[in-house]
């Protein structure tokens, strides 16, 4: 970094960040990041999540948390989808290519994609 405009061109795609992560939408994804979720791979499947709703131009619906234990470890990475007025989603063993998934056909298309729920497990 050689100049303050580079150093407000870094301000600013993280601010887009920090406006995922705190942000007050009615739609709300957790990501379970407790020690079994991490060592499952939860890191990278909040990345593709804040990534991803950055890219779908979601900012202002949908914002992406991190939780502790959400108490099913054997399914992590798990991830939660919470909409005002709509039943709890949660997506079990999720990594960063069913995240993107997720945003597209969830979050954006406002279609559950059932094969990753906790209902499909059998």
């Amino acid at each position: 970094m050689k100049t303050l405009a580079e150093l407000a061109a870094i301000r600013e795609r993280m601010q887009n960040n920090v406006i995922v992560r705190e942000g007050t939408a009615s739609t709300r994804v957790v990501v379970g990041m407790a020690t079994c979720g991490i060592a499952a791979g939860a890191r990278p499947v909040l990345s593709a999540f804040v990534e991803g709703v950055e890219k779908a131009g979601l900012l202002d619906k949908v914002t992406v948390t991190q939780t502790g234990c959400i108490g099913i470890c054997q399914y992590e990475p798990v991830v939660e989808v919470y909409e005002e007025g709509k039943e709890k989603v949660t997506y079990v063993k999720v990594d960063a290519a069913k995240a993107a998934e997720i945003v597209e056909k969830h979050l954006k298309g406002g279609s559950v994609v059932t094969e990753y729920t906790i209902g499909a497990i059998k």
